[in-house]
């Protein structure tokens, strides 16, 4: 059975003056599965998210939400998408309890307000003026917000900002059980983890375009695992061997030279580096060994110089 795409990117370009932010993305996301955007400081993921939520329309290529142009088709879109901007504003003299009263009004067919409180567990500052809630807080009750019309597709624009671990946690459980129910969630967010932690696949933008994308294993996978250790004071660099035919980078620390392996195979190429260690008598101060991660990846995307994709 063919899965149904809820959002569908082909070519999205837009333009602010001379300056492209968005250059010719494609992408698309399957109903009831998190796609999680992430990217570089002006990367072009809040331009996009604009286009894709209906607040601005696409400078050339094709947009499709559910099936429709979210700007031209809004007044169909909007009732069944949630929204959670990066930063929203509240009537810092309202109640929480008052701040969803009033958007329960706004809103079709709304979940109750205490039932959408206790799903971000905010039911027992209901009383609290908006004003006296935390950073963290005031995030949960932007979900609550963004969750009142039961959203069939849900935007989370940095959604965890300023929550402390166990808020953060909770929250991903919250989203893992929209996802679980249906719910397709667009994620964008600069804790790498929680992109690791709760998303189906992923795509990194630099410069406005995507760079990389696909299931996190298959981002990762070909990245190289990672080996470094001082270099031995009486080792010259050229006399540091190849493992699995990787050469060291070398970078100078606190004085010393600090040799640097991205290898495939880490265990054999572990291996083979005490191997060659024991033979010369050689203790390796700082040796460190870990696998790839979704943060070497960025970072590699992040240092692409312009015009060398």
């Amino acid at each position: 059975m063919q899965t149904k795409q809820a959002i569908q990117v082909s070519e999205l370009r837009q333009r602010y003056g001379d300056f492209e932010a968005v250059g010719g993305i494609s992408f698309e996301v399957a109903e009831g599965e998190l796609f999680a955007l992430l990217g570089t400081n002006g990367a072009g993921k809040t331009t996009t998210l604009e286009t894709l939520e209906g607040f601005r329309e696409a400078g050339s290529g094709t947009v499709r939400v559910l099936g429709h142009d979210p700007y031209r088709d809004r007044r169909v879109v909007r009732p069944q998408l949630g929204i959670m901007l990066q930063e929203a504003g509240f009537f810092a003299d309202l109640t929480v309890a008052e701040t969803v009263g009033q958007w329960r009004r706004f809103t079709p067919s709304p979940r109750g307000g205490d039932e959408v409180l206790a799903m971000v567990g905010l039911r027992g500052k209901a009383e609290v003026r908006t004003r006296q809630l935390s950073g963290g807080q005031k995030r949960r009750l932007d979900l609550a917000l963004a969750l009142l019309g039961r959203p069939r597709v849900l935007f989370l624009d940095e959604p965890t900002t300023g929550m402390d671990p166990e808020a953060r946690h909770a929250t991903w459980k919250i989203v893992q059980e929209l996802v679980a129910g249906g719910t397709t969630v667009l994620l964008t967010t600069h804790y790498l983890e929680e992109a690791e932690h709760l998303a189906d696949r992923l795509a990194i933008m630099h410069r406005g375009r995507i760079e990389v994308a696909g299931t996190v294993a298959e981002v990762v996978a070909g990245q190289g695992d990672r080996i470094t250790f001082r270099v031995p004071e009486r080792v010259q660099v050229a006399d540091l061997p190849a493992l699995r035919g990787a050469v060291a980078d070398i970078v100078i620390d606190g004085g010393r030279a600090v040799a640097g392996y991205r290898v495939q195979g880490l265990q054999g190429a572990l291996y083979d580096l005490l191997r060659w260690a024991e033979d010369h008598r050689l203790e390796l101060d700082g040796l460190q060994a870990r696998s790839a991660s979704l943060e070497d990846v960025f970072l590699r995307t992040a240092a692409t110089p312009e015009g060398t994709r």
